[in-house]
Formats: C-alpha cells, sequence, structure tokens
C-alpha cells in the first residue's frame, strides 16, 4: 500500500540471453506483466529490423482469424468464452499454425464459393419453375376464353379474317417472350413498352412468392415473372434488348404444353438435387465453423502473444555473433527478485544451458511511473491519469481522492433516499460485473470500470443524507425536536387563541422559555425546519459557510501535500521559499476566515445585531473600520490589521527570494571547475559527464516572469479556488429543491385524490414521479454533480502539490492485452 501513496521505485536493467531462449523469456515476461521494454534503436529509420517478416506473419494469421470469426458471427454460431492458452507457440509452431490457418481459410472460401453457385443455380432453376407454371396458366386461361367466348359470326368479312389469321400463322400463333425481373423495376419497364408498342402486346406478370425451404438466399428479393405476347421476330428481339436493360433475366419458354409439361419435371428434379446438395453443403460448412469457433478465442490470443513478442524483440539489440540478444527494461525494484525467476523459467523451456543475465545500470533518463492497483483502487487512479500521469515518486492524490472525492460529490448530492438508490445500483453492478462486461457496451463498461466509486459515493451521499435529514425531500423525526410551539403561548408566551386566527404566518421565538430546549438535535438538523417558512434562508446560510470551510481545509491540505514532496526530493529550499509563505499566505486570510464563521456560530449574538461575515471579511481587506458594524470579539481589529499585513508580506517573499537565490547560485557556480569525468564506483565504469548546464546563460528576467507567474496564480488561485468551492453549496440547494419540486407537483397531488379512481392515479403519478427521479435527479443531477467534484480536485486541490508531467509504466503484458480485445 505504500507504493499506492506514491509511485513505485524503478531501475534501468540491462538484460543478456541467447537468441534461442529470448522467444520464451519474453513470453515469461509478459506473463509476468512487471516489464517495460526500451526501444534501443530510436530515430534509426534505415535499421533492419530482424522479426519483421514474423510480425508480418502474425497480421496475416490475425486477417484470417478475422474473417473465421466474421463467418462464424454471419452463421450464428456461439464462441464459446472460456478458453486457455498458457503456452506461446515456439517459433518451429508458428509455420504449422500459418499453415492451417491457409488450409481452413482456403477451404471455407471454396465452401462459400461452390454454396454461391449452387444458391444461384436453385434461383434460376426457381425461376423457371415459376415461369412455365405462370404460362401454363396463362394459355388455360385464353383457351377456356376462346372456347366459350368464340360463337360463329355471320359477318364474312370477320369470318374471312379469322380464316385468313388462322390459315397463316395458326391457331394462338403468336410469339412471346418470358423472363424474371425485380419486383420495384417491373412498373418502370411496362411503361417503356407501352411507350414503346403503343398497346400492340399482351403482358402478363405474376410475383414469385417462393418457399420457406426454397428462401435459400440471406436476404430475400422479390422478383416477378412476365410474359410479353407479340408478333414479329424483329419487335422479340426488341424487347430482348429492353429486358437486358433492366436487368432482367430471360429463359427459354416452350410453345408446345407437353415440352413444358416435360421441362417443368425435368427443373423439379433438378431443384430436388440441388436441394439435397445444398442441405449436405451448410450441415458441413456448419460442423467447420463449429470446430473453428472453438479454438477461435485460443487461437487469437497466441497469434497476439506471438505478434507482441516479435515486436519486442524488434526493440532490442543483437550481438555481432548473432548469438545474443541485448534489451534493456524498466521493472520496480521491489520485483527485481519475479523477473530474475521468470527469465531463469524461460531459459529452461528453451532447454538453454546459459542463465540469462540481468544488470542493473544507471541511467539519467527519468523512470516511469506506475502505481500498483486493484479492482477497488483502479477507479481511482484512472480519476487521477486523466488529469495528468504524475511524476516520478510524485505524492499520488489518489489514496486522499478515495475519501475526499465521494465526500465532495455527497455534499453536492446529500438525499438519503437518492443515495440508497445509488448505493443499490453499484451494488447490482458489483455482483453482476462479469455479465455486464459480456455485453461489449461503452456506457456499460464505463459504469463497471467505476462501480467502487458509484458505491462510495451512494453510501456517502446517505451519511450527508442524514445530516441534512433529507429523504426524498422530506425530514426523519428520530429524536423529537428541540422547539416547542406550546410555550408560545399564554400564560409563557404572547400567543392566544386570536392570535391563531388572525395571523397566517407566526414565527417562534427562542428567547421565551420552553420554546427551544437548549439541546441541538442530536444528528443531523432538526426536523421542524423542514415545515418553516425561512428554510430556505437557514440552509442558504447554513450550506454556504459550510462549502467555505471544507473548501478551504482541503486546499490547506494540498497544500500541506506539496510538503512531503519537497521533503522525499530534498528540495529544503523549497520549504523555506514556497511553502511556508504559501500556507502562511492561505492561514493569514481564508483560515481567518474559518475563524470568523465558527466563532460567530459559537457566540450568542441577537440575530438583529450579528455582523455580515462577508462585510467583516470584505472590510478587513480595504483597512475599513470606519463604520459602526459590531465586531464579534474586542480585539479583532489589530488581530486582522496584523493578519492582512503578513499575508502581504508573503507576496514578496514568493516573488523573489527563489529567482534571486537561483541568480546567486549560478553566479557560484561559474567559479568552480568541474571535473570531465565522475568515477562511478558502484558500477565499476567511467560515465562522460553530460554538458555543463552551468555554463548556460541564465535570464534573470525569465526567473522573475516564470516566479511572477506562479505568484500570481497561487494569490489569485487562493480567492477564486475558495469561491468556485461554493459550488458545493448551490449544487446542494438545486438538488434540494428539485426533490422538493417533484414531491409537491408530482406525488403530493395524487396523494390528495380522494375519489373512487384514485388508486390508479396514484399508481399512474408514482411510476411518473419514479422515472422523473432517475432520469433528472439521479442521472442528470448525479453527472452534474460528478463533474463538478472532478473538477474541484483536478484545480483546486491537485495544482497544491501534483505536477502530472510524467510518463505512465506500460509494461508487456499478456492479461491487459487480451482484456482489451
Amino acid at each position: 500500500m505504500d507504493s499506492f501513496f506514491r509511485s513505485e521505485e524503478m531501475c534501468l536493467v540491462q538484460l543478456f540471453f541467447q537468441t534461442e531462449s529470448a522467444h520464451n523469456c519474453i513470453n515469461e515476461l509478459g506473463h509476468l506483466g512487471l516489464v517495460q521494454f526500451k526501444d534501443l534503436h530510436p530515430g534509426t529509420v534505415d535499421f533492419q529490423r530482424r522479426f519483421v517478416k514474423e510480425v508480418k506473419k502474425c497480421e496475416e494469421m490475425e486477417r484470417i482469424l478475422r474473417f473465421l470469426k466474421k463467418e462464424v458471427v454471419t452463421t450464428n454460431i456461439p464462441i464459446p468464452a472460456d478458453f486457455t492458452c498458457e503456452r506461446v507457440s515456439l517459433p518451429r509452431d508458428v509455420l504449422d499454425l500459418e499453415s492451417s490457418f491457409h488450409k481452413l481459410e482456403k477451404e471455407l472460401k471454396e465452401m462459400n464459393s461452390n454454396r454461391d453457385i449452387l444458391r444461384h443455380n436453385f434461383t434460376q432453376l426457381t425461376e423457371i419453375n415459376h415461369l412455365l407454371h405462370m404460362t401454363d396458366d396463362f394459355f388455360e386461361e385464353v383457351e377456356s376464353q376462346m372456347t366459350i367466348t368464340e360463337l360463329p359470326s355471320e359477318d364474312p368479312v370477320y369470318s374471312s379474317r379469322r380464316t385468313s389469321y388462322a390459315s397463316t400463322n395458326g391457331p394462338l400463333k403468336l410469339g412471346f417472350v418470358a423472363g424474371v425481373i425485380k419486383h420495384e423495376r417491373f412498373p418502370g419497364f411496362e411503361k417503356i413498352l407501352w411507350r414503346l408498342f403503343h398497346g400492340n402486346f399482351v403482358l402478363r406478370h405474376k410475383e414469385i412468392k417462393p418457399h420457406e425451404e426454397d428462401n435459400m438466399d440471406e436476404v430475400s428479393v422479390k422478383k416477378d415473372v412476365f410474359v410479353v405476347f407479340v408478333q414479329g421476330d424483329q419487335v422479340r428481339g426488341k424487347i430482348r434488348k429492353l429486358c437486358d436493360g433492366f436487368h432482367a433475366s430471360m429463359y427459354p419458354c416452350p410453345y408446345n404444353a407437353s415440352a413444358r409439361m416435360e421441362m417443368r419435371s425435368n427443373v423439379n428434379t433438378r431443384m430436388e438435387d440441388l436441394r439435397l446438395v445444398l442441405k449436405r453443403t451448410e450441415e458441413y460448412r456448419a460442423t467447420t465453423l463449429t470446430a473453428t469457433a472453438a479454438n477461435l478465442r485460443e487461437w487469437t490470443a497466441k497469434v497476439k502473444k506471438m505478434k507482441a513478442i516479435y515486436y519486442t524483440l524488434n526493440l532490442c539489440n543483437i550481438d555481432i555473433t548473432q548469438k545474443l540478444i541485448i534489451a534493456e527494461i524498466w521493472v520496480p525494484v521491489g520485483d527485481l527478485s519475479s523477473v530474475h525467476a521468470a527469465l531463469i523459467n524461460g531459459s529452461e523451456q528453451a532447454g538453454s544451458c546459459v542463465t540469462p543475465i540481468m544488470n542493473r545500470i544507471h541511467t539519467e533518463q527519468t523512470p516511469p511511473t506506475f502505481n500498483r492497483t486493484n479492482v477497488f483502487t483502479s477507479g481511482f487512479q484512472n480519476i487521477i491519469d486523466a488529469y495528468g500521469v504524475g511524476d516520478y515518486q510524485e505524492i499520488n492524490p489518489a489514496p486522499y481522492t478515495m475519501v475526499t472525492f465521494p465526500f465532495l460529490f455527497a455534499v453536492m448530492f446529500g438525499d438519503s433516499g437518492h443515495g440508497l438508490v445509488t448505493t443499490l445500483l453499484a451494488v447490482w453492478l458489483i455482483l453482476h460485473n462479469e455479465h455486464f462486461r459480456s455485453l461489449k457496451n461503452e456506457l456499460v463498461d464505463m459504469l463497471v470500470a467505476g462501480r467502487y466509486i458509484i458505491l462510495l459515493m451512494g453510501v456517502y451521499s446517505i451519511y450527508t443524507g442524514l445530516i441534512y435529514n433529507d429523504c426524498f425531500s422530506k425530514s426523519f423525526n428520530l429524536f423529537g425536536s428541540s422547539w416547542s410551539v406550546r410555550h408560545m403561548f399564554q400564560p409563557h408566551g404572547p400567543w392566544t387563541n386570536e392570535t391563531l386566527r388572525g395571523s397566517d404566518y407566526l414565527q417562534l421565538d427562542p428567547l421565551v422559555s420552553g420554546v427551544y430546549s437548549g439541546n441541538p438535535y442530536p444528528f443531523g438538523i432538526d426536523p421542524i425546519w423542514n415545515i418553516s417558512l425561512n428554510k430556505l434562508l437557514f440552509l442558504n446560510s447554513y450550506k454556504m459557510k459550510m462549502s467555505v470551510i471544507i473548501g478551504v481545509i482541503h486546499m490547506l491540505f494540498g497544500v500541506m501535500l506539496s510538503l512531503g514532496n519537497y521533503i522525499f526530493f530534498r528540495n529544503f529550499k523549497d520549504v523555506v521559499l514556497k511553502f511556508i509563505p504559501e500556507l502562511i499566505f492561505m492561514l493569514s486570510l481564508f483560515g481567518y476566515l474559518i475563524f470568523l464563521i465558527l466563532y460567530k456560530w459559537c457566540a450568542v449574538i441577537k440575530s438583529e445585531s450579528a455582523p455580515s461575515i462577508l462585510l467583516l471579511f470584505i472590510n478587513m481587506m480595504f483597512f475599513d473600520y470606519s463604520s459602526k458594524g459590531v465586531m464579534l470579539y474586542k480585539t479583532q481589529k489589530p488581530v486582522q490589521i496584523f493578519l492582512v499585513v503578513v499575508a502581504g508580506v508573503m507576496i514578496p517573499w514568493l516573488l523573489f527570494a527563489k529567482p534571486l537565490l537561483l541568480y546567486r547560485e549560478h553566479k557560484q557556480s561559474k567559479l568552480k571547475p568541474s571535473p570531465n569525468k565522475l568515477p562511478m564506483q558502484d558500477f565499476g565504469i567511467f560515465i562522460q559527464e553530460p554538458v555543463d548546464k552551468s555554463k548556460e546563460r541564465v535570464s534573470m528576467g525569465d526567473l522573475f516572469v516564470y516566479q511572477g507567474i506562479h505568484t500570481i496564480e497561487y494569490c489569485l488561485g487562493c480567492i477564486s479556488n475558495t469561491a468556485s468551492y461554493l459550488r458545493l453549496w448551490a449544487l446542494s440547494l438545486a438538488h434540494a429543491e428539485l426533490s422538493e419540486v417533484l414531491w409537491k407537483m408530482v406525488l403530493q397531488v395524487a396523494f390528495r385524490v380522494t375519489s373512487g379512481m384514485g388508486s390508479v392515479l396514484l399508481a399512474v403519478t408514482f411510476a411518473a414521479f419514479a422515472v422523473l427521479t432517475v432520469s433528472i435527479l439521479l442521472v442528470m443531477e448525479g453527472l452534474s454533480t460528478f463533474l463538478h467534484a472532478l473538477r474541484l480536485h483536478w484545480v483546486e486541490f491537485q495544482n497544491k502539490f501534483y505536477q502530472g508531467s510524467g510518463y505512465k509504466f506500460t509494461p508487456l503484458s499478456f492479461d491487459k492485452m487480451l482484456n482489451m480485445q
């Protein structure tokens, strides 16, 4: 837990291991998840990486796996969630795995191609079958009409024309074009036919309605069968060209009924054969994809691990003999023994006779920041890292944020009823977190990741709701009120029955004996304030002063944490030049403001003559004591003058002391000679000293500008940050008032209904009340309050001690890599 309060101590280690055992060693380090590899070839564009081909092989296998997954998902075959991938394939096994992937891909593509061809043929046969069926129906209809309606005519002209037609072309000797067209294209096709031939044709069409077993296409397309009867080969040629333009499929159709009957029989036989072949093909494909789905997650994990290993090997160096691989890693000092044991285990699995060598080396580079977390603390650490990753071994705000963040949220969200609902939601997320993770929804994943934050926010909201004595805008009277109305009546008080009849509003007087018991409510706010008319005025003053007290204490705590950083880094100059004046400045002004608030609460002063804290503080800053305002205590004026003068002295201390001291040290360092080499006795080597920074020119103006910016930011920030904490007061009042409005305008209206349908109205109103409470007060207000609490920590609290300019420790971890997929 000590590493959680401050980032862990890191060290740079140089590794030497044989090329044959490199794969296994990195595999063990990846399962350990505590090692971050450095790139030993930064900026070398022309460097030829040795393992680029292997990385490309892994990327090709990932492409095949994505294709297999797509086929499995399309076929609606479930992919098992549980899989075991304890060992990464050895380099010699990669070829076998790659060949099996290519073979499986080729087989599936061939099956898909054959299935598509079979489906296309089946679709064509289905269309021919419907075409023949419709053509038979049409000819039967025409023949029946000719038989019934064609009576002998006495007109010799008509008789001669019919005889001439029958003798020339035979009975019903009409040419026709038959085919299938998409349903949405048929109206346009019919319109063009009419414009071309001016009605000198006969068109019949019918929608194809395939059976369920015949619908082999994944997306069914509506089609129409059509037959166009015309005279003349030239006209039929034009119609064929028109069909090509509308992408209509044309099929041959015999003129003879017996030929059509024989053709339909052949088509049905072929359809039965194709249906059987398609069924066997789908069964074989489903069997193949089921076996693939069982191993898909394991294969994906293996390929991802192999790719990570080869990518890591490309960060290393290879010596001239091509037998040793050199790597540099960042590792926590406390885990050196675990890393060494993992390296030995990896070399033994590879059958290497040489144990990997691990040397801790000196470096001037800043190590990465590593804060060890668990499922409970990871959410709070993510909040801190979202602001900025801390500097190496800087104080980590996360442990303190675990307490202050949900508390500040609860101050603004203080309602025990709403807090209970939030707590129940968090408990539900905790109990079913595995189920919610499997949903793969971004919003749900965010809620699951912050489930313990939501739990603490709910628990703290229950506590502050009990302090406010507020539960869905109603109060609890658990211990009995400290106020009594009975003593306001005669003979103890001034009230009579006529007073009650003639007054709309009455006010309790605490100076009357017995009205106020003298003992405050044991826990929280007295419930009598819930029915008083000046409830809002009382809570307004109470919550505003409370927010100022909490804010100043929170900022002072941040300033005190900066002292821990100065002492840890042996930066004692900043203790005197920054910490002490900053602390004195804040205590002199805003610490005194807290004293005034608490003193006024404790002092016995009549409400008519009680001075305003705000006016007292403003007059204190302007040294304005001419008004005859009432002072809280006798020596208030000299104390306030002294505190303002002390705070004013701290400003030039912050502004001038540090730049002058730095400039003086720079001048003195120029007079001292510096050696070219520094002995490193711990490592037995000599290193070349970097460029002497003392010879660089230091501008006095730059030092004053930088320190001036810091001084102005801190001094003005103390004022603006204190005012920023007033959001605790504003959002708390807004939440309480919204809750009260929902109660009075929604639920209370239903309770007043006494008619027969009152129970139905109450049920409907309660449902509306619950929906509005969840959507407005819990979701919208909760999100707004969360963001405000986040801002108070990022801006008002963390800027007092937290730099957040480091970079995060990102180790090679197979577990994190697989959880991200």
